[in-house]
């Protein structure tokens, strides 16, 4: 099944984010919620088995600005994993696919 995790990187500071909150969902329901380690990471968001399908992330950053950063992503490959980073800073934020 296919799995995600994400790197969150506050680059204002220059360095990864920690103990940000990121949220994964399935429509309204509510699979996972973890926080980034020391390092900004979470290796896998949640331990649920992901299947092909609509889902989104939901970023709480450290900013001033973003209250929140939502994503939605559709996970066509449910043998592949997803690693999607969150780039932000006081006014700005980037992702990307990652691999």
């Amino acid at each position: 099944m296919a799995s995600i995790s994400t790197h969150v990187l506050d680059t204002g500071r220059g360095e990864p984010a920690e103990n940000v909150a990121v949220e994964l969902y399935r429509g309204h329901e509510l699979l996972a919620r973890e926080e980034t380690d020391a390092g900004g990471r979470i290796t896998e968001l949640g331990r649920a088995s992901l299947g092909p399908g609509r889902y989104r992330l939901v970023f709480h950053p450290p900013s001033a600005f973003f209250a929140r950063v939502e994503l939605e992503l559709e996970l066509e490959d449910a043998e592949r994993h997803y690693h999607v980073p969150l780039l932000v800073s006081a006014y700005s934020c980037a992702s990307y696919r990652g691999s």
